[in-house]
C-alpha cells in the first residue's frame, strides 16, 4: 500500500532528515519526493510505500501528526487512493 505524506511550515534546518528518519524507523520507503521553499515557507510531498511498515496507516498518520508538532511543522499522511479521490474534480 502507498500513502501520500505532506509536510508544511516555516523553513528550518533538518526537516527532511527528521521526516525521513521517522519513516525509516517505521520501515516505510520513500518512493518519490518533491520539496520547495517558498520565501520562508517549506513544502514537501512524498509518495511512501507502507507495504513493509511496522504499523498500520492510521497509527502512522497519528504519529506523523505528533512528530510534526514536535518539529514545528504540519505533517499529514493519507492513503494514496483517498488523496487521489480528493484531488479528482
Amino acid at each position: 500500500m502507498r500513502a501520500v505524506m505532506t509536510v508544511t511550515g516555516k523553513d528550518k534546518k533538518g526537516i527532511i532528515a527528521k521526516v525521513s528518519a521517522f519513516l525509516q524507523e517505521k520501515n516505510a520507503n520513500i518512493e518519490d519526493i518533491s520539496q520547495t521553499v517558498l520565501g520562508e515557507y517549506f513544502a514537501m510531498i512524498m509518495l511512501v510505500d507502507l507495504s513493509e511498515a511496522t504499523e498500520e496507516l492510521a497509527a502512522l498518520a497519528k504519529e506523523c501528526s505528533e512528530m510534526g508538532k514536535k518539529i514545528g511543522m504540519a505533517v499529514y499522511m493519507q492513503h494514496e487512493d483517498i488523496f487521489n479521490a480528493m484531488h479528482n474534480v
